[in-house]
């Protein structure tokens, strides 16, 4: 997925903090039962592209929405980023939204839900020659920067070429590398010594034109071009990691007030132009962010919605597990709790270069107990079972379950001793399984080991620092054979899970194919797929290869589906939710008058 994002989120997870999809920091229910499995099951949106029609503002009203009042946001931890450029977790995607436009964006209905991209600061999505290798945008008429300024084509130039920086360092890499490939700041070092990118790479031609050139095809640039950093700065008030401060707004709003880990305040940035934004109804007069607010008091307040708790949102957390019962079982919190999938799957990864047999991997798979681990997770409302490698949030995704984990989630041990003497292994099979050192994770691997023991394996637990977790499993030498991680789509294609969690080409330190699989079908089919120009096509191309993966390689064991789960103050309407970034869509919010 996002492969700075995804692994954010899942370190979190791991270290127990309730930020992004790491709700799900352990403890039981307040009542001392489990949490429920059986949340709801979230609908799958069907991602398409706009037209330049649906790329017309101004965006479409939602109903019963009034502009004006103080809409509120409660939040666990501070910002990294406002920068733009360095912008890649899912909070701060939701939280650019207001102040910040790319050229490309996510339009979403707010009865239905339903979710397409469309042209943002662009006229459309963008127009493809040389074989999707070429890409042309035209930038709408009159769009401003916040002290009235016009935004053109060398703003947004100018804002690319500041991610080839240094100092740029944490937000995607896609456009760069497309760009000018792999070791991109080898070939460009950013615009600070006077340099720009030559119009052979980036060009633009007029004011109102962006040409991008990339060395190969690329059917899903429509999608990179809706990432934070794709968008406008403003060369003259670029102070480089200053600007990370106070990012000059082309969005809804401006920043008024901002005290790092304590609070954000935004208010109405007068220059901006409804007309040209087909995105954000932008109706509350301000926004105000409470940072640093600890659980499970923050869910407490969002249950209690004293106060201007009232018109308060948690736009990228979910509730804490330990109120799951509570939260999901009393009819008064019904109306105002949105359940829906993130585009997460938590995996188990199955190290292929020390469990080289493949019937022995599948073994392992029958055997995971993927319910009792979902516990863990606070229940089916915040994690629900998954048995595919790509999260339903990708277009393209079908239900698949090979290995029938769904009919028996508890596990198979009877199957997995079976294919064990199938293949002719002496049991017990030593496994030795790495895992983050917080309550949760040490309560999950005892429960493993036991499933995995039961089964013909003789399981050696390691406990890892969380803060160096990923560091460790990452290594192509570590010494574990199996272990956790999770991963998400930057955006609704598998594009963005298939080649960076599967391609077995450039496996090194710190390689996002944590299962270190190098299989040369694989790695042919990543070439032959990427090089389709038809969007749809390659989406139902990466999905079958997904499937392929799972059922023949079997690197990976997917258990679970990250969902949000929150409450949100019944003072707001129009809460609608963004399964691209897994967080409510602050665009259609309004307060109710």
């Amino acid at each position: 997925m996002r492969i700075r994002k995804a692994r954010y989120a899942s370190a979190f997870l791991a270290v127990g903090a309730l930020t992004l999809s790491a709700a799900c920091s352990s403890g039981g229910a307040d009542d001392g039962k489990k949490p429920s499995d059986d949340g709801k099951k979230a609908s799958v949106q069907n991602f398409g592209i706009g037209s330049k029609a649906d790329s017309t503002g101004p965006a479409v009203p939602v109903e019963g929405a009034k502009p004006g009042g103080t809409a509120y946001d409660l939040d666990q931890a501070g910002f990294d980023y406002l920068d733009p450029g360095q912008q890649y977790v899912s909070d701060m995607l939701s939280l650019q939204l207001l102040y910040n436009r790319s050229l490309t964006g996510y339009k979403i209905d707010a009865k239905t839900g339903k979710t397409i991209l469309v042209g943002d600061l662009a006229t459309d999505t963008g127009t493809s020659s040389d074989g999707a290798k070429t890409w042309t945008y035209t930038l709408k008429a009159n769009l401003k920067f916040e002290d009235g300024t016009p935004i053109t084509s060398k703003d947004l130039k100018y804002g690319i070429e500041r991610l080839f920086a240094d100092y740029q360092t944490q937000g995607p890499q896609y456009v760069q590398k497309w760009m000018l490939g792999v070791d991109y700041r080898k070939a460009y070092k950013g615009p600070y010594d006077g340099k720009e990118l030559p119009d052979t790479v980036l060009a633009t031609p007029n004011d109102k034109t962006l040409v991008f050139h990339f060395k190969e095809a690329h059917a899903d640039a429509p999608y990179a071009m809706s990432m934070p950093n794709v968008s406008p700065v403003p060369k003259a008030k670029d102070d480089k990691q200053k600007y990370n401060n106070h990012p000059v707004a082309a969005g809804p709003y401006k920043i008024a007030d901002y005290k790092p880990g304590k609070s954000l305040s935004f208010v109405r940035n007068t220059n901006w132009d409804p007309k040209s934004d087909p995105i954000r109804n932008a109706y509350p007069d301000r926004w105000e962010f409470q940072l640093g607010i600890g659980e499970p008091g923050l869910t407490n307040r969002m249950a209690a919605q004293s106060g201007p708790d009232k018109y308060a949102v948690n736009m990228s957390g979910s509730a804490d597990p330990s109120k799951m019962q509570t939260l999901t079982t009393d009819s008064q919190y019904k109306s105002r709790t949105v359940n829906e999938y993130q585009p997460y799957v938590e995996v188990m990864n199955i190290n292929t270069k020390r469990i080289t047999n493949p019937k022995v991997r599948q073994a392992i798979m029958y055997a995971f107990p993927m319910q009792q681990v979902q516990q863990a997770f606070g229940g089916g409302a915040q994690g629900e079972l998954g048995t595919t490698l790509i999260s339903p949030t990708v277009a393209g995704w079908a239900k698949f379950d090979p290995f029938g984990k769904l009919a028996k989630p508890m596990g198979d041990p009877e199957k997995a001793k079976a294919l064990l003497k199938e293949a002719g292994i002496t049991t017990p099979v030593k496994l030795s399984y790495a895992y983050a050192n917080t309550p949760r994770w040490q309560a999950v691997s005892l429960t493993l080991q036991k499933a995995l023991e039961k089964a013909g394996f003789q399981v050696e637990r390691k406990a890892i620092d969380p803060t160096s977790y990923y560091t460790v499993v990452g290594k192509v030498n570590t010494p574990y054979d199996i272990y956790r991680t999770g991963w998400g789509a930057d955006w609704p294609s598998a594009s963005t899970v298939v080649p960076p969690t599967m391609d077995g080409r450039n496996l090194q330190d710190g390689t996002n194919n944590y299962a270190f699989l190098n299989d040369p079908k694989v790695n042919s089919e990543i070439d032959r797929i990427m090089a389709l120009t038809d969007i749809g096509k390659q989406n139902d191309e990466w999905r079958k290869l997904s499937e392929y993966v799972l059922q023949t390689d079997t690197s990976q064991i997917p258990f679970i589906y990250d969902k949000y789960f929150n409450l949100h103050g019944d003072g707001l309407g129009g809460v609608t939710y963004n399964q691209v970034f897994g967080t409510i869509n602050p665009s259609t919010i309004f307060v109710k008058q």
